[in-house]
């Protein structure tokens, strides 16, 4: 009677685990899949148990890995059409199904039984703990296994060290029933290892993720300035047309003030209405109304700064870079300049910036120059700063740079801060 009760068990804890990692895997939604997957387990059920009856039990449980174990592995290789995520399945199902012991070791602790004992209790566990199993852990798992090979890797580690420590300890030797010192500890210690490489990397990831957090934050508040400025330029630009298009109005109201010798509010009136008109003018740079707008911003910024700024463009109406990611390159680069020109500024020493944008086969092309008196940091290439809130608008422009496959480059050459970019 233990006999086949025990032989039953080894049959039940196969089709647990087998359909476990098929579960991981997510391969039994289609019914061809389940068709093939139900007639392997079939062949390999047979298998195990001529194995058994031809060499004993014993032999069956040395060979395991190679007769049930590696057919799995492949034929969810098959199924899948992978190769890694399927014997991390295999080896994560075989930890699960240690589930089953525990609860019937615990089951003759409790009630001083036999190995009969523990047969029979993995047997009447075994449906429960495979729907619990199926319904709460399986849809996390099979998470992970979208996620890049690294990760899935760090999944797996756990479960393949514990399936090599079971079976070099308790099947191939006896050494964790001799309670050799180093087989008893390794588990324990491979848990605290995992744990504290669990912490570090959790807090990796997390840091990594508020520095992301921020730079986008700071991107974001960037891109609602710059487009906050377009949009000011454009309705300034929109109230210069509409006083071109009154000029009739005007003209008539200063005529009327002329015939009646109103030669002073005539006078007023022009230079009130000139200051107006001025102030709303946006420079035409290119045919591109985004970068006139921006350059004309900065532009005014710099002659209000005592900063020439000497501007060279020949952009298109239409190019590939949308208007807002324009706005950041331009709006960033010509900000450095500006910051990095107003304490010389100040000091009455001459400076002046060069912008140069033009679109070439496609693609735009940005230069920015500007004199650099104190000695620029490079790291990889890009220039860094230590003062708190600086470094954000290079970081903005390599992120846009890269989002287009561009390339970027950052230098000083003759006492100049140079910089260049295409996209």
């Amino acid at each position: 009677m233990s006999l086949w009760i025990s032989l039953l068990n080894s049959v039940a804890v196969s089709i647990f685990g087998s359909i476990l990692s098929a579960s991981f895997c997510n391969v039994l939604a289609i019914r061809r899949n389940r068709c093939f997957f139900a007639g392997s387990m079939a062949l390999l059920l047979l298998l195990q148990g001529w194995m058994a009856v031809w060499r004993g039990a014993v032999f069956v449980r040395n060979i395991y890995p190679l007769i049930i174990h590696l057919p799995l592995a492949l034929v969810l290789c098959i199924l899948t059409r992978r190769w890694l995520w399927p014997v991390i399945s295999v080896l994560t199902a075989y930890s699960c199904c240690q589930l089953r012991r525990w609860v019937a070791l615990l089951a003759v602790a409790m009630f001083s039984g036999e190995s009969l004992m523990q047969d029979v209790v993995e047997l009447i566990v075994t449906i429960p703990l495979l729907l619990l199993l199926l319904c709460f852990v399986t849809p996390a798992v099979r998470q992970i296994s979208g996620r890049s090979a690294k990760v899935q890797l760090i999944f797996g580690v756990i479960p393949a060290l514990y399936y090599g420590f079971d079976y070099l300890t308790s099947v191939y030797t006896n050494l964790l029933q001799s309670g050799n010192p180093a087989a008893v500890e390794f588990m324990p210690f491979v848990c605290c290892m995992a744990y504290l490489v669990f912490i570090l990397y959790h807090s990796t990831k997390k840091q990594t993720e508020i520095q992301l957090q921020q730079i986008q934050k700071s991107l974001d508040l960037q891109l609602t300035q710059a487009v906050r400025e377009i949009d000011t330029l454009r309705e300034s630009q929109a109230m210069a047309s509409r006083y071109r298009h009154d000029l009739r109005h005007h003209l008539q109201y200063l005529a009327a003030c002329l015939e009646n010798g109103h030669t002073d509010q005539a006078q007023n009136y022009i230079i009130g209405i000139c200051e107006e008109i001025n102030s709303q003018n946006v420079r035409r740079y290119c045919e591109n109304e985004a970068a006139n707008l921006i350059l004309s911003a900065f532009a005014g910024r710099a002659e209000r700064a005592g900063i020439s700024m000497n501007v060279q463009g020949a952009l298109p109406a239409f190019i590939l870079v949308s208007d807002s990611d324009l706005c950041v390159l331009l709006s960033n680069a010509l900000e450095n300049a500006i910051n990095a020109c107003q304490p010389m500024a100040l000091a009455g020493t001459p400076c002046d910036i060069d912008v140069q944008v033009y679109d070439r086969n496609g693609k735009l092309f940005l230069q920015v120059t500007n004199p650099c008196r104190n000695t620029v940091r490079f790291e990889q290439g890009v220039p860094v700063s230590d003062r708190p809130g600086h470094g954000i608008g290079v970081q903005s422009i390599c992120t846009i740079v890269k989002q287009y496959g561009g390339i970027y480059a950052f230098s000083v050459r003759d006492g100049r801060f140079v910089l260049r970019l295409s996209l």
